[in-house]
């Protein structure tokens, strides 16, 4: 149960406006019946517009919209911040992982996994969990999604258990039909490539026009500015490029591990 308090307070307020119920908030907010459920569990924090829609529904302003940002301000550290500023903001998006399904693309029981299994208390990946699938809302349900081109490493496709990963696997094939959105895996047959000195991410920002680069290890992420590093990773990228898997190939090796579950 998240402790941010917007559950307990979506729950009041529609109770207080003739017990109105998630379906009729929903269609007030023109987003899915399926979002405010997961507001009200705790499972995802509203975004600054629609917190600020909620409150309009309400006529509650500031108080669904302070509860968000003050959530999302205390769930990462400032690094961590920097990953979903950089994705809001960015018109096209290039991540590659070697290991583990990319953050976008995860669905909630893999990302519930994923952060279960690492350093962090059960409350605290609880929170991280809400952050994440913000995050891809953030990026995939606004009104222009930038464009976003992913490379797996075959391995990280075949890492996790069965019934987890043949949703995980059946949601990145569907993702991967998406005309803004560019799956590539690289297979084992690949060999060494610069790839395997670890994840990153590459974005293209609209307003400045630049490249930013993000890397993250074991313990944090960071963010790369520095024009010579970003070249570095700008080359790592055209490398992985050319011994991913094409689009479609891609698919096909998706959907046969999705078979072979």
């Amino acid at each position: 149960m998240s402790s941010n308090g917007i559950p307990q307070v979506l729950r009041f307020l529609r109770s207080l406006n003739g017990g109105m119920t998630q379906e009729q908030l929903a269609q007030r907010l023109s987003v899915s019946t399926s979002l405010i459920a997961k507001f009200e569990t705790g499972r995802q924090i509203p975004m600054p517009d629609t917190a600020d829609n909620i409150d309009q529904v309400f006529s509650s302003a500031p108080l669904v919209k302070e509860l968000a940002e003050n959530a999302r301000k205390s769930i990462p550290p400032d690094w961590f911040r920097a990953l979903p500023e950089l994705e809001q903001e960015a018109s096209a998006i290039r991540r590659y992982e070697c290991q583990i399904i990319p953050g976008l693309l995860q669905t909630e029981a893999y990302a519930r996994a994923i952060l279960h299994s690492g350093l962090l208390t059960p409350a605290k990946a609880d929170e991280y969990l809400a952050l994440r699938m913000t995050r891809q809302a953030a990026v995939f349900e606004r009104e222009e999604p930038p464009v976003c081109q992913f490379i797996i490493d075959e391995d990280g496709l075949r890492r996790g258990d069965p019934v987890i990963m043949r949703e995980q696997l059946e949601h990145i094939a569907e993702m991967s039909t998406r005309s803004r959105v560019l799956v590539q895996v690289t297979p084992v047959s690949a060999g060494l490539h610069p790839g395997q000195s670890g994840p990153f991410m590459l974005a293209s920002m609209a307003e400045t026009g630049g490249t930013v680069g993000y890397v993250d290890d074991q313990l944090e992420g960071r963010l790369v500015t520095d024009p010579k590093r970003v070249a570095a990773l700008e080359q790592a990228w055209q490398a992985l490029s050319g011994v991913a898997l094409p689009r479609d190939q891609s698919r096909d090796m998706i959907l046969k591990l999705v078979k072979e579950l």
